[in-house]
């Protein structure tokens, strides 16, 4: 449920709900706007009446939420969280473009394509460096030295620096290294991992699960914030159906039932959710087009032959000439595109 106080509720009041909420068991959860003060409860709903808290002057309403998300939900925030990552600002006007190879797989690639994805306007550099595969006899990723590598390549370029973290245990480490930690698909509904995330400052990318629902995928996003991180982006990357000619089959539907449903960012991933290059800037087009705040995209300098992920791969030139098709189309829905300058 949430708490509505009216405008001008001091400190002290705001104190004394929050020990009422805490005596009754309640998780409390804070969100002061310019104009009001929500306060969150999460707990047992039969113990709220003891407490009358409409009947407190600086109550303005009590208002019961009865999605399962709570803190995810545009009922506990109505306005657009907007997630501060370095100078950037992701879920606001200003549209980011993330890019990079599927996997970090030496110094020298990796630091040759965030030169090539910074020139063309990338704001982001996306690069595993833990690889969960399907396959045991898989390429699984360079680890620590991959870290390594993306970090030398954020000193070179000045490109913040998106990657996966796969195991609680290397939650500090890949923390260490990285700006944004992303859970991938597999680990949509690892609660430990998303338990653990919760406890750093570091921005979520949120992978959509493989056959994930959106209630689903959004009470994954509720560890999270219930964690105490609420810098959480969705991240919408296909899902599985009874399609074969692509990978998975992109739900660009979410990206709008997202923003009317949650106040938090949504990114688009066109590479995973089609798994075929030449229809990555079509599908990203569209994913601007949906109201996306932002898009993942693969780039490699030689897809064939990347390691993992090849035939999803843009190639350094034609990363450069969709990232000139898309300035356009942001302007038109009325939103800028960060990092595009021609």
């Amino acid at each position: 449920m949430i708490i509505v106080l009216k405008s001008g509720t001091g400190e002290a009041e705001i104190q004394e709900i929050n020990e009422r909420l805490t005596q009754e068991g309640f998780k409390v959860h804070l969100s002061q706007g310019v104009e009001k003060t929500i306060i969150g409860a999460v707990g047992d709903r039969s113990r709220l009446q003891a407490l009358a808290l409409e009947a407190l002057p600086w109550v303005e309403k009590v208002v019961p939420i009865l999605a399962p998300y709570k803190l995810v939900s545009r009922e506990f925030q109505s306005h657009d969280t907007i997630i501060k990552v370095g100078e950037h600002e992701i879920g606001g006007n200003v549209i980011h473009v993330m890019a990079g190879p599927c996997s970090v797989e030496s110094r020298s690639q990796i630091i040759e394509t965030a030169h090539a994805v910074k020139a063309a306007g990338a704001t982001f550099l996306r690069g595993g460096a833990f690889k969960p595969r399907t396959s045991p006899y898989a390429f699984q990723g360079l680890e620590e030295e991959g870290l390594k590598y993306l970090a030398e390549a954020r000193e070179e370029t000045g490109l913040l620096v998106v990657t996966e973290v796969v195991d609680v245990r290397d939650v500090e480490l890949v923390s260490h290294y990285t700006d944004i930690l992303q859970i991938g698909a597999r680990n949509m509904q690892n609660f430990f991992l998303l338990k653990e995330v919760a406890k750093t400052n570091k921005p979520v990318l949120l992978k959509r699960g493989l056959s994930a629902t959106m209630e689903e995928w959004m009470m994954a996003a509720e560890y999270i914030m219930d964690g105490g991180n609420y810098q959480v982006m969705f991240c919408e990357r296909g899902i599985r159906t009874f399609e074969t000619y692509t990978r998975n089959t992109l739900d660009l539907s979410m990206v709008p039932a997202l923003h009317s449903l949650s106040h938090l960012p949504v990114i688009v991933d066109p590479s995973h959710g089609t798994g075929r290059w030449n229809l990555v800037p079509a599908m990203t087009k569209a994913a601007i087009a949906a109201g996306a705040d932002g898009v993942i995209i693969e780039v490699h300098p030689h897809p064939d032959k990347a390691v993992s992920d090849g035939k999803q791969s843009l190639t350094p030139e034609n990363f450069s000439a969709l990232m000139q098709e898309l300035k356009p189309l942001a302007q038109a829905v009325g939103r800028s595109l960060k990092g595009v300058s021609r």
